[in-house]
């Protein structure tokens, strides 16, 4: 591998950019990719289908499954045609057996399921590393880039099923109106005495033409995520800029070369010409400098920043035992004192110095703040000079519920008697004046309490709260035949107008409407 040879910049790119070149890779290459997959997969696919006739859905699950022994042939052509050696399709086909056989039952078994599966593929296929060394390796590239990794492969299976969905849809959409008429997806699923095997197994193959576009776009993602990856650990646009200075250098220096020796000749008489200097002559004898003067100038330097920094550090100390002064074991300080001091020396003890200070701080303001709550009563009485307000507010009443007035003056003094008359000639009003009188009512004289948002299903459930039955029974019917009417546009029967105002009549009496 040339980083110099390389088809596309090399450069650090973001993890979703990095894609996107993965994408550009495919589509210079998709004439190639998609010949190659669809030469591989398409008879394995023809040969399952054959082999498992009678179960089309283990036929799909087996091809789906082979996928990853599928995606090492995209993968070799995308390695060689990063570096300007794209091989030809039968170099390819030629290929492709040879790549099966490193680590082909972990890619089938444990590593199936893997969402780097992509990200991933090269190490073993590219690098041919195994064992610890594989994962060693996987744990640095996972570090960055294990992420978007991830959300390629989830995103690739839910593109997988919208394309393959969107082909079955197409197809269907394009059957001739003669044969369309006589089918329908439900006669299908449904058949219980036809064979349908055989649409299974067309709805198998759209899948199978789908992943002719689709994987070798998912691998060449995956393959330009490892590149990516590799670029930033390993510095490989910066060794292509130091591969361009050499060659740059390695020309010039050629120049200069052929201008040395041109130039030979006069060097050398002038350097003939010039008189040998050894060391008694005078030029070095008149010299200051000795070895003892240089010695103390590089002592000097280093005993100034930044070699050494001097700090004072102050402490509190037990004073040193003097010797002779006192009886033997008087005066000396215990050893497990001195180890005890010790523990207060250094920053360390700054800092739980600090914390020490914020935690007796913090139970100081706890314990004033816990004062003032036990004696709240005591300082409110003693210190308030407002007087103490035992006003109790009163929620108002809603005026309107469902775009209809609810207050008592806005109805007529004999709700039942004015029903009657509308009903004939205005029966929407009619129904309209009942509901809103029964409102009207709920509100003002048993306090239930309405909202804007509220519906008539939860009007009913606060009429159930009452716990009056009569009143429940007849709410519900009220309510049913306002909602039919309101949103169905169905009026009741005539009799059920006639049930409607006896039963008003019942509950509130034909007096006013409060």
């Amino acid at each position: 591998m040339r980083l110099s040879d390389a088809t596309v910049v090399i450069r650090p790119r973001r993890t979703w950019e990095a894609m996107d070149l993965g994408v550009l890779l495919s589509q210079r290459h998709r004439r190639l990719l998609m010949t190659s997959w669809a030469m591989v997969t398409l008879p394995v696919f023809a040969l399952l289908s054959w082999g498992f006739r009678d179960s089309p859905s283990l036929a799909v699950f087996i091809f789906w499954w082979l996928k990853p022994a599928f995606e090492r042939l995209p993968l070799y052509i995308l390695s060689k045609a990063m570096f300007g050696e794209t091989p030809t399709l039968k170099q390819a086909l030629y290929q492709w057996p040879r790549l099966l056989k490193p680590q082909l039952l972990a890619s089938l078994t444990w590593r199936r399921l893997s969402l780097h599966r992509s990200f991933l593929m090269p190490v073993m296929q590219l690098e041919g590393l195994d064992g610890h060394a594989r994962q060693q390796r996987l744990h640095v590239l996972l570090q960055r880039g294990g992420g978007a990794a991830r959300w390629l492969t989830i995103i690739g299976a839910h593109l997988e099923g919208t394309l393959w969905i969107g082909l079955m849809v197409l197809f269907y959409l394009l059957l001739p109106q003669q044969v369309a008429l006589d089918w329908s997806w439900q006669s299908l699923i449904s058949a219980a005495t036809q064979d349908w095997r055989w649409l299974e197994h067309l709805t198998n193959a759209f899948y199978a033409l789908v992943l002719v576009v689709w994987e070798p776009v998912y691998v060449a993602c995956g393959f330009s995520l490892y590149l990516n990856r590799r670029t930033v650990l390993e510095a490989w646009d910066i060794e292509l800029v130091f591969r361009r200075m050499r060659q740059r250098l390695v020309s010039a220096g050629a120049v200069l070369l052929i201008a040395v020796i041109v130039l030979m000749p006069t060097t050398h008489s002038a350097w003939a010409a010039e008189p040998a200097i050894s060391p008694d002559s005078p030029r070095l004898l008149g010299q200051p400098l000795n070895s003892q003067v240089s010695r103390d100038n590089i002592k000097a330097i280093l005993e100034q920043p930044p070699f050494k920094n001097r700090e004072t550090v102050t402490r509190y100390r037990l004073g040193e035992d003097q010797p002779g002064a006192g009886a033997p074991g008087e005066g000396k300080t215990p050893q497990w004192l001195k180890a005890l001091l010790k523990l207060f020396e250094g920053q360390r003890f700054e800092a739980l110095a600090t914390l020490i200070e914020i935690v007796l701080w913090g139970t100081v303001v706890a314990a004033i703040g816990l004062l003032i709550w036990r004696y709240r009563d005591w300082l409110q009485a003693f210190v308030s000079r407002r007087p103490a307000l035992n006003v109790k507010t009163t929620r108002p009443l809603p005026q309107q519920a469902f775009g209809l007035d609810l207050k008592p003056e806005s109805l007529p003094a004999d709700i039942a008697s004015s029903a009657e008359s509308l009903w004939q000639t205005h029966p929407r009003e009619a129904l309209g004046l009942l509901y809103r009188g029964l409102l009207s009512r709920l509100v003002h004289d048993f306090n239930i309490t309405l909202k804007a948002a509220d519906t008539e299903g939860q009007v009913l459930r606060r009429v159930e709260l009452l716990q009056q039955p009569a009143l429940l029974a007849y709410s519900t019917n009220l309510t049913g035949h306002w909602q039919n009417m309101a949103y169905g546009h169905r009026l009741p029967p005539d009799q059920v107008q006639q049930q409607l105002c006896n039963g008003w009549r019942v509950l509130f009496g034909p007096g006013a409407a409060r």
